[in-house]
């Protein structure tokens, strides 16, 4: 046969024995690389912190919470209690000026001063000492209560005592002079027709 036995045991398909492994070469060693941080991120040699979550801050303790509270809470009542203070002072400046102004138009031709007069009549009238000029007969009249004296626009204004009562009902603080009859003398000072100057007027 012309084939050797070999080319017939492949022909039957028998498989050719493996070769054996050729000696492999000694592996050379790795040499151990140094440690280096990784600075590509801060460029400071600093490691990176991106991608890292950050701890969560300490809640605040409860006591802080509660004091800034109250402030806040003091702070708006003050601001309140403020803007209600010049709510009202602005409510009562505006009730004084309509007061004033029904009170101006009430005394129109009621006023009973004269030209004339030569008798100067003294009071207190906040805190100062005024004075009006009336006749005679008009300061005995303001002396026993039947006349009575009311400020207005800076004038004082001599009227009888029902005026005089109708006034202070429209606005009380415009009273300037109301003399009680059965008040005591010494009450009044300034009653005495013959008192033209009195000891602690200011000039």
């Amino acid at each position: 046969m012309s084939n050797s036995l070999r080319d017939q045991l492949l022909g039957l398909g028998f498989k050719s024995a493996p070769k054996p492994p050729s000696p492999a070469k000694p592996a050379a060693r790795e040499r151990p690389q140094p440690h280096r941080p990784n600075t590509e991120a801060t460029g400071r040699g600093k490691p990176s912190q991106a991608g890292r979550p950050r701890p969560p801050r300490p809640p605040k303790p409860q006591g802080d919470i509660d004091l800034a509270k109250a402030y806040a809470i003091r702070a708006q009542q003050d601001k309140d209690e403020r803007i209600e203070a010049e709510r009202l002072k602005q409510e009562e400046a505006r009730l004084r000026r309509e007061a004033r102004a029904r009170l101006e138009a009430f005394l129109i031709d009621k006023a009973l001063n004269v030209a004339d007069a030569d008798h100067v009549r003294h009071f207190d009238y906040g805190g100062k000492i005024k004075r009006i000029h009336v006749n005679a007969d008009q300061l005995k009249a303001l002396n026993t209560g039947a006349l009575g004296v009311v400020q207005l626009n800076g004038r004082y204004l001599l009227v009888d005592a029902d005026t005089l009562v109708q006034a202070e009902a429209i606005f009380a603080p415009a009273v300037a002079l109301k003399v009680d009859p059965n008040a005591p003398v010494a009450d009044d000072p300034y009653a005495d027709p013959q008192y033209q100057v009195p000891d602690d007027l200011v000039w």
